[in-house]
């Protein structure tokens, strides 16, 4: 594993800082108060290659692989975890599973439009009674000839408004079983599905989280994603790829609010010194720059497997564990080292500790990520 950034990497990582500086910087407390979802932002980010980071150049993606991935949400994330997190989701779940598992006239009429940013995608699988229990879902898909009648309802979908396509997995047998349910490609305005109720959240506000609704939902059987009964299969292996998602947003959190405590430390000064000559800031310090280091191998560690078409469950888990709940951990400290600044709204610490949570939840929670560690290396 080489640990020095490649060349895209920097262009990337450049690119990105850039790009935040004008365009998101100056609005994330607008969006995060009233919380708006930019969607005119996400449409110029697929100008910059961000919306189809792993989509290859034949289907009008930047054709890149998990280390440029990991670079450009790690960078996003920094400024604001809300941005990283939809681009994240955009690009890890909905677009690449149409990228892995859509055949080709899937591939050529949906990708183009979500690597270019043209159209934004949803991914549902979650439901208001299944979580991690995905195999007790209660949406369900029933044939009727050439179609599939859908009725039923997932929450917490990242996009579930202003989604203009969405993956959704349904019960098309028996509940429980592993190989009975479906992936379906549904598009907005598709008679039958709406969207419900948008979540009013603590954290990563100006990411757009929502119900989607499924009332006697036609699709017809060429929108279904592989053969019927491997939907469950295939979300299982795209939340491998996405819980190195997770892991980077979490990395990009964690060193925003490291860098913010770090500054602000050299800064504020107490008893005629800076409050970082202190050992108990300096020592902080120095635990936050090690745990995101830590974080950042284990990240890359499991892109890089990624990208060798190698088995990355057990550390696609453990690279979401460790950075989720290191995030979580780095951003609390961070809002320490600012003290009573850190509580209110005037300094960055507040929203890195209410955005990095989120972390150690979405995509399976940390005690999800344990059960999958453990089941490997007991195996």
């Amino acid at each position: 594993m080489s640990f020095d950034s490649s060349e895209n990497q920097k262009m990337i990582a450049q690119m990105v800082r850039d790009f935040g500086s004008r365009e998101i910087k100056p609005f994330i407390m607008e969006w995060d108060e009233k919380q708006i979802f930019p969607v005119e932002l996400f449409n110029e980010m697929g100008s910059l290659g961000l919306m189809g980071v792993l989509v290859p150049e034949e289907y009008g993606g930047a054709g890149f692989g998990y280390e440029e991935y990991i670079t450009a949400i790690i960078e996003l994330s920094k400024i604001d975890g809300s941005i990283g997190l939809s681009m994240a989701a955009h690009n890890s779940l909905c677009t690449n599973h149409i990228l892995h598992f859509g055949n080709e006239e899937q591939k050529r009429k949906y990708l183009p439009k979500l690597a270019s940013g043209q159209w934004i995608g949803a991914w549902g699988l979650t439901e208001p009674n299944t979580g991690s229990d995905a195999g007790n879902m209660r949406t369900v898909a029933v044939k009727d000839g050439d179609y599939f009648i859908l009725n039923g309802a997932k929450n917490f979908i990242t996009h579930g408004k202003s989604g203009n396509v969405a993956v959704v997995i349904a019960r098309t047998g028996a509940v429980g079983d592993s190989h009975g349910m479906s992936a379906f490609i549904i598009e907005k305005g598709t008679p039958g599905f709406t969207s419900g109720k948008k979540e009013n959240k603590l954290g990563m506000r100006a990411s757009e989280t929502a119900e989607l609704i499924f009332t006697d939902c036609k699709i017809h059987k060429s929108q279904m994603l592989g053969k019927e009964g491997e939907g469950f299969i295939q979300s299982l292996k795209i939340l491998d790829g996405g819980r190195i998602s997770i892991a980077a947003l979490s990395v990009g959190i964690a060193e925003g609010a490291y860098e913010a405590a770090l500054q602000y430390s050299k800064e504020r000064h107490q008893f005629n010194q800076a409050i970082s000559k202190f050992q108990g800031i300096a020592f902080k310090l120095a635990d936050m720059a090690t745990k995101i280091e830590a974080a950042k191998l284990l990240t890359y560690r499991a892109g890089e497997l990624k990208n060798a078409g190698k088995e990355v469950n057990k550390e696609s888990a453990m690279a979401k564990l460790y950075a989720s709940e290191t995030a979580v951990d780095i951003a609390n400290e961070a809002v320490q080292i600012f003290g009573g600044y850190g509580y209110t709204k005037d300094f960055p610490a507040e929203k890195y500790y209410r955005d990095a949570k989120l972390c150690t939840i979405g995509e399976g929670t940390s005690e999800i990520q344990k059960l999958v560690i453990s089941r490997a290396i007991l195996k």
